[in-house]
């Protein structure tokens, strides 16, 4: 067997593979996010969104993508899910299962869904039309974890403490209205 056919077939072995992963990713984050909108309980609605967004995680990781990944990993799941955590149970929520979690109006958000899915749909449709992707031999564009910690450091440094701010504010806000008067 030549170099050239060898590699190929193990090309698509793994793109094989990756596809299988993606899909299989993708249903447990799409199963996790029916369970967020579905569960009687606030907390176990918060614990879903976890599995979520540790498949996002997981899927950038399939993109080779580990430092976005790890991002992901610290970010949502270790910060902010932490604190959606931390103002469910300050602000005295109740903790087990609860039969009025539904708003009346809900079967209006089924056709707003659908025609935001279908405009979302068509826009990206719109413009991404027969575009392919470039080859990553082709483009050799060198993105590494010091470029990007510069752009966050340099450009981006205010739009960063901004957001630790915004999140300051929330967990006070929490506390301010949990506190008893």
């Amino acid at each position: 067997m030549s170099a050239a056919l060898l590699s190929s077939t193990l090309g698509a072995d793994v793109n094989v593979a990756q596809n299988v992963a993606f899909y299989i990713i993708a249903a447990v984050m799409v199963w996790g996010a029916i369970r967020v909108v579905t569960t009687n309980n606030v907390v176990h609605g918060a614990l879903w969104l976890v599995v979520v967004l540790g498949g996002i995680a997981a899927q950038y990781i399939l993109a080779a993508a580990e430092f976005v990944a790890v991002s992901q990993v610290l970010v949502y799941i270790g910060a902010v899910m932490v604190l959606f955590l931390f103002g469910i149970m300050l602000t005295r929520a109740t903790i087990g299962s609860d039969t009025d979690l539904n708003n009346k109006g809900w079967g209006i958000g089924i056709p707003v869904a659908a025609a935001m899915l279908g405009v979302l749909g068509y826009v990206v449709l719109d413009y991404v039309g027969d575009d392919v992707l470039v080859d990553q031999d082709e483009a050799r564009i060198a993105i590494t974890t010091q470029s990007i910690s510069d752009g966050y450091l340099g450009d981006y440094l205010v739009p960063f403490i901004a957001l630790s701010f915004v999140l300051l504010a929330a967990a006070i806000g929490a506390i301010v209205l949990a506190r008893k008067d």
